[in-house]
């Protein structure tokens, strides 16, 4: 789960699992699996940069297993 800004200023958690596509245009807009679209303040590198840290925080753990 990664934490955004809606445009509106209120904070909402996104499932970064679910994000598909992160667009400019030229607000920030996501994509989700399911269709919903989102519109946030952050610039797309953020959610990109918050979507990696994410999927490192997941995955590191998971490395001592092998």
């Amino acid at each position: 789960m990664i934490a955004l800004t809606h445009l509106n200023g209120e904070a909402v958690v996104v499932n970064a699992e679910l994000i598909t596509l992160v667009e400019a245009r030229p607000d920030t807009m996501l994509t989700l699996t399911n269709g919903q679209r989102l519109t946030v303040r952050e610039p797309v590198a953020e959610v990109v940069e918050r979507t990696m840290q994410y999927r490192r925080r997941v995955l590191t753990p998971l490395q001592g297993l092998r």
